[in-house]
């Protein structure tokens, strides 16, 4: 009797942690705190650009799992920033602009127990934003490449650790920065089918269900 009362436990023991490994999540939440660096807007007229200043962002990523290795994504990131246009002509040289990223595509992971590597890719839409008064705001299509790492994939928390870089295809012969009033109508920026690039890099915690 006690023999096979040790067999028991000794399967049970055993088959524990293999269960805890196999255990699967079907979605996962990160938001998460960023630093993006780059933004440049070239004006073809003069032969001038305007750069934006590298400050932090923050979003909210949402996976649902497709497969063992793929999952769907959507991803929504906001940066608050600003640029210099002195010697543009504007009213005010100081413009404070949000960036803001709202894109769905996937992910595909590399095998790991405590650490997974992942590669992302997404498309979607850029709405840049003028805050100060008077201004318009424009939207753009948009793309981003995601490398990173996920922290304990096989818990309900974990951590993902990520650069991203973003490209946005901005509209040949388009206007940027432009401001609309009773005695000044004027844009900052006219562009010719450029891409404006950014670098972002990221730490979430990631809530598994």
């Amino acid at each position: 009797m006690l023999k096979r009362i040790y067999v028991v436990v000794t399967f049970l023991s055993c088959s524990v942690p293999t269960f805890a490994q196999e255990q699967t999540f079907n979605f996962e939440i990160t938001p998460f705190g960023a630093y993006r660096y780059g933004g440049e807007f070239k004006e073809t007229d003069r032969n001038f650009s305007i750069d934006l200043d590298d400050d932090a962002s923050y979003g909210l990523i949402l996976n649902a799992r497709h497969s063992p290795t793929t999952q769907w994504e959507i991803l929504y990131s906001r940066q608050q920033t600003s640029a210099n246009t002195a010697g543009l002509g504007l009213s005010d040289p100081t413009l404070d602009i949000d960036v803001e990223y709202l894109q769905a595509g996937g992910t595909y992971l590399w095998d790991g127990d405590t650490v997974r590597p992942f590669l992302a890719a997404t498309l979607g839409v850029t709405q840049i934003d003028v805050s100060n008064a008077g201004y318009d705001s424009d939207s753009f299509f948009s793309f981003s490449l995601g490398l990173g790492l996920q922290v304990a994939p096989t818990h309900r928390l974990g951590l993902r650790l990520e650069a991203r870089g973003y490209g946005t295809l901005l509209d040949s012969n388009s206007d940027l920065f432009c401001q609309f009033g009773p005695t000044n109508n004027i844009c900052a920026v006219r562009i010719d089918g450029t891409i404006m690039w950014q670098v972002e890099a990221l730490a979430g915690i990631v809530f598994r269900f």
